[in-house]
């Protein structure tokens, strides 16, 4: 469907206000740049929820990668104050890698949550809530998290 003229406001140009597009660029590389972050301290929580600890060799089994690609994230996410590592005993997070998992956490269900009052399948909103979480603005969250309320009080 193409949009009608009106709803950009010129008439001619296809292309949004260039300040709205650099905001939404900006936007989108920070996403990008935090979304590994959020996935590694979610599943890190989940990791020591789940058995109690945390291993870099799970975390390589669930994420696919190889435990040199873990081992390198996890200096990030520990310089960054989101994890401490003590030799011999695994991985934990900080209060503020905590938090971080929470605030994941919280996005992600309440996208996935959404995702099925639409008529999604389980599977599919939870594969697609994996990636929408880390993109979706807070206004947007929210209006998630509103319509979901009212479809299942």
């Amino acid at each position: 469907m193409i949009p009608d003229d009106s709803a950009r406001g010129d008439g001619d140009s296809l292309l949004v206000d260039p300040s709205t597009h650099m905001e939404s660029f900006r936007r989108t590389r920070h996403n990008r740049r935090t979304e590994l972050i959020e996935d590694y301290v979610e599943l890190i929580a989940d990791l020591i929820e789940d058995g109690g600890e945390a291993r870099q060799v799970d975390i390589a089994l669930r994420l696919g990668v190889a435990q040199p690609t873990v081992a390198k994230m996890l200096k990030r996410l520990a310089s960054d104050g989101y994890i401490q590592q003590r030799r011999y005993r695994g991985i934990f997070l900080t209060d503020t890698g905590k938090q971080l998992a929470e605030q994941s956490r919280e996005r992600h269900q309440i996208v996935e949550s959404f995702l099925c009052a639409i008529g999604i399948s389980l599977e599919t909103a939870r594969i697609d809530a994996e990636g929408i979480e880390h993109h979706v603005s807070p206004e947007t969250l929210e209006a998630f998290r509103l319509f979901v309320a009212k479809t299942n009080p």
